[in-house]
């Protein structure tokens, strides 16, 4: 089954961009990577540019809306995902865990659904 593993964070916890720490959380980052891609769960992931570049679109009445952010405001921000590939829930956790921004932030796993059964 597949998992999405959604990475929140607020905005100015963790590192700070261009410091010692944020280039070892990087390290972090690349080092459970290349864990979930050598034990075959790694399906995709990537981290998402700041919630000012996000666009929210909704259709009312026929009639399509835009506005400037983030579906809703929090304080924690979608900032990445990992689509995991796992025996289990309690494997996909497992995994989750090793997200080095869950030290800080939380990560949100969700069993895809899958409509072709």
């Amino acid at each position: 089954m597949k998992y999405m593993a959604l990475i929140y964070a607020a905005e100015n916890a963790g590192p700070q961009y261009d410091t010692d720490e944020f280039n070892q959380l990087i390290e972090e980052y690349q080092s459970a990577t290349e864990q979930f891609e050598s034990d075959g769960v790694l399906v995709s992931g990537d981290a998402l540019q700041d919630i000012n570049t996000a666009t929210t679109i909704s259709i009312r009445e026929g009639k399509t809306e835009t506005i400037d952010g983030p579906f809703a405001e929090t304080k924690e921000q979608l900032g990445g995902y990992y689509l995991f590939d796992c025996e289990s829930l309690d494997q996909a956790l497992k995994y989750a865990a090793m997200i080095p921004s869950a030290k800080y932030g939380r990560i949100e796993v969700r069993p895809l659904m899958d409509y072709s059964e």
